[in-house]
């Protein structure tokens, strides 16, 4: 009996292994298509008025130097554009590669390395390749260096908080913990892209596309955790029904 409810249950993780990599390829080819599109838009002027009009929508009309909202919501804005930042991102992949490393999960710590440090070079070479302009129509709220397309932050905290959220919710039990463990991982992304908008430091559109690659980025080092796991160089995932 028990034979036959392990063969059961392992014939059944194996499905949904293999239906969760369907899923995850979808998501991909989508967010893929969805970036080239977005892409070729803003390479021909076609969401200029677009990033223009919710910029402006985001100033006090009449006083462009000022955000929209209290003084405490400009504080909060400059709060969630940190944690998009490359001090907070490197602090925190450090600190989890050194938890990997004292627990002695060697290619855990080379997954998330890898995972980041490829973000990091595939937004620095679309920065350098786009090459466009920061807004100029109000005053920025947060200082920048670098290009405007895609935004470094918004992909960055996609690729960082993703990464960490699926290696922490692969080893959680129940399936309400890996839902609540993802949408913080999301929710922060998302604070961090509205935030650089609100800052009046990027467009919507470079925040759009930095989410888009980061979570295509993110997914793809997913498939490749999945794949490690199956020869036992990470973490297996949990699987377990308990809601």
């Amino acid at each position: 009996m028990n034979h036959h409810r392990q063969s059961g249950l392992i014939s059944w993780s194996r499905r949904h292994v293999e239906m969760t990599s369907l899923v995850l390829m979808g998501i991909i080819v989508a967010a893929g298509w969805a970036l080239a599109e977005l892409v070729d838009e803003v390479v021909e002027g076609s969401t200029r008025n677009l990033d223009r009009d919710i910029l402006l929508l985001l100033r006090t009309p009449g006083d462009l130097s000022n955000p929209i909202g209290p003084p405490w919501l400009e504080e909060v804005g400059r709060d969630f554009t940190a944690l998009g930042g490359v001090a907070v991102l490197t602090l925190t992949t450090v600190v989890v590669a050194v938890f990997f490393l004292l627990r002695h999960r060697w290619t855990s710590m080379l997954y998330i390395l890898v995972a980041v440090g490829g973000g990091i070079l595939i937004s620095g070479f679309a920065k350098e390749f786009f090459d466009r302009p920061r807004p100029d129509l109000v005053p920025h709220g947060s200082i920048v260096h670098t290009a405007s397309f895609p935004s470094g932050h918004s992909m960055m905290a996609a690729v960082t908080y993703l990464s960490l959220g699926v290696l922490i919710a692969r080893v959680q039990p129940r399936r309400m913990l890996k839902i609540y463990t993802l949408a913080v991982a999301v929710l922060l992304a998302v604070c961090v892209g509205v935030s650089r908008v609100y800052m009046g430091v990027h467009w919507p559109t470079d925040v759009a596309a930095g989410w888009l690659a980061g979570g295509a980025w993110a997914m793809i080092c997913l498939l490749v955790a999945r794949n490690l796991a199956r020869h036992g160089h990470v973490e297996t995932e949990v699987l377990d029904d308990t809601p």
